[in-house]
């Protein structure tokens, strides 16, 4: 941790941290708090120089990602930022899970949307029997007629030997988010540890499938938290890093936290592009309210983005989405890119 003084007394220079990124040198802690303490004058240049690094590793692609919630509601988990969870309030569907040809038709909407990767998503502590053999069917009907459409699914914590079962299935990603860091997790959930999640996402990589875990912010976190989240996602070497905004839905624990603002949330993603520099960030969750016609700019640390809504919350439509990013002079990552 650091003090305000010191912070203060660093130099901004937000070129000479993304060229120390480019040379294989990680920033320490004392950078990345100058990245989220920076002002809005400053802004320009931290976007800047988190595009270097974005475009060294990415080039200008956008990858264009879906998300299926697959079963909605029913959790016994008491999570305060979701809407799902056994202690939410809030006025959702609740259903059990999809049937196959539901969730290849999911897959048919995601593929019509532009996107290259579809992610089945599931409320719960983690996947049944039933469940994994349900999603293993699903996955070789969608990879039937879609072969190059990256399949993802979030399911909860997860056993190893589940995971090399998805994987045999054609299943190549899961997503579990760290959420937050070891300090700060008990203040949004109770019913599982952070450890839980760390396992979870260790049994994937052992699996041999890549992994997609990131965090939320906005959650009545320290700036330290977030730097603690973004050097164990480092520490991982996560394939996939999301980063989502709190949406703070009515009748959830967390529906008074209102305190993002757009710089707060690009900070954040250069942050994660900077301390993560070849991994996949994708702005996910909440950007359309916290963002707002700032939208645009993520897309110079983010090189993927969610269209079609998320679990229980609307967003941006894909023609909307695809309309942004051809204006910002960036280009689809379509199915098949690159073979």
């Amino acid at each position: 941790m650091h003090t305000a003084e010191a912070i203060e007394s660093v130099g901004i220079d937000f070129n000479a941290a993304a060229e120390q990124v480019l040379a294989g040198e990680p920033i320490n802690r004392l950078t990345a708090a100058v990245v989220l303490r920076s002002s809005d004058t400053e802004l320009p240049g931290l976007l800047r120089a988190a595009f270097r690094v974005r475009e060294h590793y990415c080039g200008r692609r956008v990858k264009i990602c879906q998300l299926r919630n697959a079963r909605s509601g029913l959790c016994p988990e008491d999570c305060h930022y979701c809407s799902q969870s056994a202690i939410s309030e809030a006025a959702i569907p609740r259903y059990r899970l999809d049937s196959v040809p539901d969730l290849l038709n999911g897959a048919r909407r995601a593929v019509a949307s532009g996107a290259k990767r579809y992610c089945m998503v599931t409320s719960g502590r983690g996947p049944s029997g039933s469940d994994v053999d349900r999603f293993t069917a699903a996955a070789h009907a969608i990879k039937a007629e879609f072969p190059q459409l990256e399949l993802c699914v979030s399911l909860g914590l997860m056993e190893e030997e589940q995971a090399h079962m998805l994987k045999a299935a054609g299943v190549g990603w899961v997503n579990h988010n760290l959420n937050t860091s070891a300090r700060h997790h008990p203040e949004i959930c109770t019913t599982h540890t952070y450890a839980d999640r760390i396992r979870t996402v260790r049994n994937v990589q052992r699996a041999g499938m890549s992994t997609c875990c990131g965090g939320i912010i906005g959650m009545g976190e320290s700036d330290d938290d977030i730097i603690d989240l973004a050097f164990a996602l480092r520490e991982l070497h996560v394939d996939s890093l999301p980063l989502n905004f709190l949406i703070p839905i009515d009748g959830t624990p967390f529906d008074h936290l209102h305190d993002l603002t757009p710089g707060r949330c690009l900070r954040a993603l250069c942050l994660m592009r900077l301390t993560n520099p070849d991994s996949e960030i994708r702005v996910a969750g909440g950007r359309e309210l916290h963002l707002g016609w700032f939208q645009p700019l993520s897309l110079y640390a983010a090189n993927s983005i969610f269209v079609e809504g998320y679990l229980t919350t609307p967003g941006q439509g894909a023609s909307a989405a695809l309309e942004m990013i051809a204006a910002m002079g960036f280009e689809i990552e379509e199915l098949g890119y690159g073979d």
